[in-house]
């Protein structure tokens, strides 16, 4: 199989006897060497010994006092949000778990970037085996921002760091900051767009998250993000689903929707409730899928043989911010997962 997202980390976890993925020492020693963790030569003896303690055995108790003797309060801080997050992986066992749990907070105080690198690393091993590279560009809206250009009819989406990257400096780095800064001018860069023809490029440049995904009607590419909802839905739920594209909702019997971010939740809410919406939200839905259960038997009496609208939008800025969680907690099923 090809080898994509060396940048997850899956090789430094385990997979349980039920395919979710167990929390391992070198997992979280890759979370104690962060530069905010990782302890420089004019930190204090209490942060050195508290960080070679941790590296020797990650799993360990830490007691308050072990922290407050360390002198630097940013250093405090970022000890108590890091060991706050490995005591939820620890408490959970698996990524999985502890990212559901952590979803049905109403107050998650674990840093967005942790959130993401979880999906990030929950989503390689979901699509580890897979082969088509559609549904792996696909799988990164779940852990990536995406910036959207609808001009000309187009729907493509495009990592909303690696443009604005290109944006800032041409995409040449420092010397891209240097000319911009200059008012040199630099030759416009073009991020590839995935088709039939270019799309197994995508393994060997998978982390450098700089393809473009066409997600208009028809397009494999809104078939392929289908499918990577089908895939995380099953795989933390254990329920089947077939989640097809559409291009609008006209369904008497609306009964349930799921947004798959704050705007498209927002604006589908106002949809059910027959509120006049304006034509400016209506631009923002960039993809309508209908769920319906396999097993009719997995959903609550109510939506038995009935469809699940789910809809994706964008925001100020036509970014794409997506909330997979969404997908976890919302769903009229009859079993807590």
């Amino acid at each position: 199989m090809p080898e994509f997202w060396k940048s997850a980390g899956g090789h430094l976890l385990e997979t349980t006897d039920d395919g979710w993925l167990k929390v391992t020492p070198d997992y979280l020693r890759a979370y104690f060497t962060r530069p905010e963790i990782h302890p420089v030569e004019e930190s204090c003896e209490a942060e050195h010994a508290l960080f070679e303690t941790l590296m020797a055995d990650p799993f360990c108790k830490v007691d308050s006092d072990q922290i407050a003797r360390i002198i630097d309060e940013d250093a405090r801080e970022n000890y108590q949000i890091i060991l706050g997050f490995r005591d939820l992986l620890i408490k959970h066992g698996t990524l999985e778990a502890a990212y559901i749990s952590m979803m049905k907070q109403s107050d998650i105080r674990v840093p967005p970037v942790f959130i993401d690198q979880m999906v990030h690393v929950i989503m390689h091993n979901i699509l580890r085996s897979v082969q088509d590279p559609l549904r792996a560009r696909a799988g990164e809206l779940f852990f990536r921002d995406q910036n959207v250009n609808t001009s000309d009819g187009q729907l493509m989406l495009a990592d909303e760091e690696i443009v604005s990257m290109h944006a800032e400096t041409g995409g040449l780095g420092g010397l891209g900051q240097l000319l911009t800064s200059t008012n040199t001018p630099m030759a416009s860069v073009e991020l590839d767009v995935l088709d039939d023809d270019n799309k197994y490029q995508y393994w060997e440049r998978s982390d450098r998250f700089d393809t473009v995904l066409d997600l208009r009607f028809t397009q494999p590419g809104l078939d392929a993000f289908a499918r990577v909802i089908e895939a995380w839905i099953s795989h933390f739920l254990r329920v089947e689903t077939r989640v097809q594209p559409m291009q609008s909702i006209t369904d008497e019997r609306w009964s349930w929707h799921v947004g798959l971010d704050i705007e498209a939740t927002r604006i589908l809410n106002a949809l059910y409730e027959g509120r006049d919406v304006p034509v400016e939200d209506m631009t923002r839905i960039i993809a309508l899928f209908k769920l319906d259960f396999r097993d009719p038997a997995d959903a609550v009496s109510s939506m038995q043989h009935k469809p699940v609208y789910l809809g994706l939008a964008m925001g100020q800025g036509s970014r794409v911010k997506m909330k997979p969680q969404n997908l976890l907690i919302n769903l009229p099923l009859v079993k807590e997962s």
